[in-house]
């Protein structure tokens, strides 16, 4: 039997809500050659494992204290049998069947590495969430090429994006090249250290997955602090450095949900706001103190 073009990799725990919508969506894609979906479950018990074995995955279980975001997938990765690897995250649901062909059209550049998806909120998401996707790199409707001019004094983990929501990346490359063991962030880290080794990476906006996360506070801060923190020990950025730049940060997000309201509706969602950006904000400073990681350039030849 001839190998797939892709290979599914795909992390879950208790996803069968989101599931219900992902797998049909996965069925109907138009993909010359086809697909295989690997699935790596931390111990779900709402039937996640049953679910996606109806829908001819191949399933393995490990415990949950063992998920690591980068180490997970690469034990998943290395059973795949196709030539590009596609990561998909659980609550992403591609917009239509021709979702993977697009995100794998990318490829025919051999410089190209790993290419990424436009990611956009659900109609029914509340104005608050809709306006932090639609913010984020990977909202935007125009295709980019990430290509490294070397220049010592840049630091290209700024001149870089991929995500994990919904990328792909060369099976060849990945396994000289896994996701390195981090916290968080093992995506953009990636990305990063080849990235500097010369390999393109593009943002393929017509590949399309609705994906959002409606965040209450304890949520919000926990999130962004890691976020925060992941790029201080990547790269030495603090995101927010100051008292002062919580202040303006938190004014500055504030407005926009202000006007996002005005133009969009969803008035009674601004009430919480001043809380939700609060939470955010101050997640940030939270992970943006502590000692600086190491120069980028240790931490992609290194720490990885």
């Amino acid at each position: 039997m001839s190998p797939p073009r892709a290979s599914i990799v795909l992390p879950t725990l208790n996803g069968a809500r989101d599931l219900e919508r992902l797998l049909p969506a996965l069925a109907a894609q138009e993909l010359a050659g086809g697909f295989e979906l690997l699935v790596v479950d931390s111990d779900s018990d709402d039937g996640t494992r049953e679910l996606c074995a109806r829908f001819g995955a191949s399933v393995t279980r490990i415990e949950r204290p063992s998920f690591r975001h980068g180490p997970t997938r690469n034990a998943r990765a290395k059973d795949a049998r196709a030539p590009f690897l596609v990561f998909l995250s659980q609550d992403a649901e591609p917009r239509d069947p021709r979702f993977l062909e697009r995100l794998l059209a990318a490829f025919d550049d051999e410089r190209t590495a790993g290419t990424y998806a436009r990611v956009l909120p659900r109609d029914d998401d509340d104005p608050l969430t809709r306006r932090t996707v639609l913010d984020a790199p990977e909202a935007s409707e125009v295709a980019r090429v990430h290509e490294w001019v070397p220049d010592t004094r840049v630091n290209p983990a700024t001149q870089v994006h991929f995500n994990n929501v919904a990328s792909a990346i060369r099976r060849d490359v990945f396994e000289r090249f896994p996701f390195p063991d981090v916290p968080f962030g093992e995506d953009l880290a990636w990305a990063t250290r080849v990235f500097v080794l010369g390999w393109r990476i593009r943002f393929v906006p017509d590949a399309v997955v609705w994906h959002s996360h409606r965040y209450g506070l304890r949520a919000a801060f926990q999130r962004y602090r890691t976020d925060a923190a992941f790029h201080r020990k990547l790269d030495g950025r603090r995101v927010r450095p100051s008292l002062w730049s919580v202040l303006r940060g938190i004014g500055y997000e504030v407005a926009r949900d202000a006007a996002f309201v005005r133009e969009h509706g969803g008035l009674a969602h601004l009430a919480r706001a001043p809380f939700l950006r609060a939470a955010q904000v101050w997640g940030q400073y939270r992970g943006s103190r502590g000692a600086p990681g190491p120069e980028w350039q240790e931490t992609l030849t290194g720490a990885s």
